[in-house]
């Protein structure tokens, strides 16, 4: 397999069809529209003060999962309408969300990212690699950095913090902007571990 580095970021090389992952759950309904699929990817180089999800920061091989079968557990749950991407920062594993965004796509679901890059640095000359394919892919972007002195706690509120935005680019989802960013929800997995996601973390945890 061919190895690509994160938009020559010395931290990790990842195969070219594969992602890193920090985690992964079914049936969200705290991070987008509907029940959702959520993926975590490993990796955020902006170590920003009150993150989440601290964990996510290392560019160090987590998790080595292909595209493929991201895709086949996404869509073998019937109850997902969606899938979010999360993290870390997506864009900088954009190239292989892509792939991802197009296989979910083609079977009906819907494709939602957050992002602390703003809208205007992903549209930059500046911006990772293959940013622009994966913004052609989504449905829905909520794009800047969390910061803590502008931060919302409002249980009914779509983002965390002021300076963020929520981008809808397909219209059909503009009536369908309901979820909370400030709600917590727990995900119990098969081997006894708990995955705690929402406003407050979003982090897998021990027993």
């Amino acid at each position: 397999m061919t190895e690509l580095t994160i938009n020559n970021h010395p931290y990790a090389s990842i195969p070219s069809g594969y992602l890193n992952l920090m985690g992964y759950v079914n049936e969200s309904q705290v991070n987008g529209p509907g029940v959702r699929a959520v993926v975590w990817v490993q990796g955020c180089d902006r170590a920003c003060s009150g993150c989440f999800n601290p964990n996510s920061w290392s560019f160090e091989i987590n998790e080595l999962i292909s595209v493929e079968e991201v895709a086949q557990q996404i869509l073998s749950n019937p109850k997902n309408q969606g899938v979010t991407f999360s993290g870390g920062e997506p864009f900088w594993q954009a190239s292989a969300l892509t792939q991802l965004a197009r296989k979910l796509k083609a079977a009906g679901l819907n494709v939602m990212s957050f992002s602390g890059f703003t809208l205007q640095e992903l549209q930059s000359g500046k911006a990772p690699q293959g940013a622009s394919d994966l913004l052609n892919e989504l449905d829905i972007l909520i794009d800047g950095p969390y910061v803590p002195s502008q931060a919302i706690n409002d249980p009914t509120s779509l983002v965390s913090s002021r300076n963020q935005q929520v981008r809808v680019f397909n219209p059909a989802l503009k009536d369908q902007l309901n979820w909370g960013s400030d709600q917590i929800e727990v995900h119990v997995l098969k081997d006894g571990r708990r995955i705690v996601t929402g406003y407050h973390s979003s982090e897998i945890l021990g027993d």
